[in-house]
């Protein structure tokens, strides 16, 4: 049974939501962050970036404070204001394919993390689990919501169609082209409804947002053990909630900087024992089916082919194509162990055409580039129900929302 509960959310004034609407810090490059910051005031990454004030890069303890006092300020200064009453919201993308992603914006339990009714699928690293919870705690809010999925659910779908005939409170166009809107639901008839139907919910699983789950967790549990757990608003953490026909998964195709010691001969003679190699010349060339691998190698492209006789499925894991490449390509011929940390590897999202790990390999950046087709919603839930978790990498899930749009204070 699944806990989720409305929310006073804070949000920018309708005039300025398009200004204060940004992508997630770590995704502009460097050249785009200090445009935004140099010509938008209102931007929300003044607030995660505050060193900028002082034209000088503040991390720690240090940056926590400031975060929070360039949030108090955009607040003082009337961008942001808190709703009166706790309220659901539906929000919408239209992307630039026109692929459409409705949900709702909630705040979901940490008890239900806990209690394994909130399912993960990925391995979180303790040291950055504690900086966010450091961070939390410091700044009293969460401005970035969990992605969180559910199976698909005719009340909460009549609910979306019967808000979504009112305008929108917000509705902006980003310059990637994806159009954003965002419903208010304060009526109690209409949270009850949603309410009722995500009790009757038995798991939800998280598409994206791992870390930051993890962390509300962190400070949860610190806060109940310090007998200081007055605020109820520290047992939840902001999520969206998303139907799973309506979740987009992306592959990230893998990046390698060299081959291990092996000259080309010696690297294909070792891959010929667990797949069968085709060469497919100089045009780009994706895989089209599971345990199939697009390969690119000095100039050319090589399909891949898993001989079944030599590796056995032993769980849902051992089915994942990211951990399938792992156990018998990368770790065992290229000596990459570390999936994380080892500087050798990377990863570019499949979302970007087969040209650009092209791009990227005859630039000789790195000496060959793997392709893979995307992981599966019963393949991430199938793994999660297991106990187990994917490899880092192994998903690049859309929808993405804005940061600033709808945040949670605790």
């Amino acid at each position: 049974m699944a806990n989720i509960i409305p929310f006073k959310a804070v949000k920018p004034t309708r005039d300025k939501v398009s200004l204060v609407a940004s992508r997630s810090y770590q995704s502009y490059t460097q050249a785009e962050r200090e445009a935004r910051l140099d010509y938008n005031p209102f931007s929300f990454l003044h607030i995660v970036n505050p060193g900028y004030k002082y034209d000088k890069e503040i991390s720690g303890k240090a940056r926590y404070q400031l975060v929070k006092n360039r949030y108090l300020e955009f607040k003082e200064d009337a961008v942001f204001k808190q709703d009166d009453k706790p309220s659901f919201y539906i929000y919408k993308i239209v992307d630039r394919d026109k692929q459409v992603f409705n949900g709702i914006v909630a705040a979901a339990s940490v008890e239900d993390y806990e209690n394994d009714i909130i399912k993960k699928h990925e391995d979180t690293i303790a040291s950055r689990e504690i900086i966010f919870k450091d961070y939390l705690k410091t700044v009293g809010f969460n401005a970035e919501p969990v992605l969180l999925t559910y199976p698909d659910n005719n009340a909460i779908s009549n609910i979306f169609s019967t808000i979504q005939k009112q305008r929108a409170e917000f509705e902006f166009t980003t310059t990637y082209r994806d159009t954003h809107y965002l419903w208010q639901i304060d009526n109690e008839e209409h949270i009850k409804i949603i309410i009722d139907a995500f009790t009757k919910i038995d798991t939800l699983y998280i598409a994206d947002g791992h870390h930051r789950s993890s962390s509300s967790h962190l400070l949860c549990k610190e806060t109940k053990s310090k007998k200081d757990n007055k605020n109820e608003s520290y047992n939840y953490f902001m999520s969206f909630l998303i139907p799973e026909s309506e979740l987009r998964i992306h592959e990230f195709n893998r990046l390698v900087k060299d081959l291990n010691g092996l000259s080309k001969e010696e690297f294909l003679i070792q891959l010929d024992t667990m797949y069968r190699i085709e060469n497919r010349g100089i045009m780009p060339y994706k895989p089209s089916k599971p345990h199939h691998f697009s390969m690119y190698l000095d100039g050319e492209f090589y399909s891949l082919y898993l001989r079944k006789a030599n590796y056995t499925f032993e769980n849902s894991l051992e089915e994942l194509d990211a951990q399938l490449l792992y156990k018998t390509i990368l770790k065992p011929i290229l000596g990459i162990t570390d999936l994380r940390n080892d500087n050798r590897i990377d990863y570019l999202s499949g979302k970007k055409e087969i040209v650009n790990l092209k791009s990227k390999i005859d630039s000789g950046e790195f000496t060959v580039g793997f392709g893979m087709i995307p992981a599966t919603i019963e393949q991430m839930k199938n793994i999660a129900d297991d106990g187990l978790k994917m490899p880092p990498k192994s998903t690049y899930i859309e929808p993405k929302l804005r940061s600033g749009v709808t945040i949670y204070e605790f």
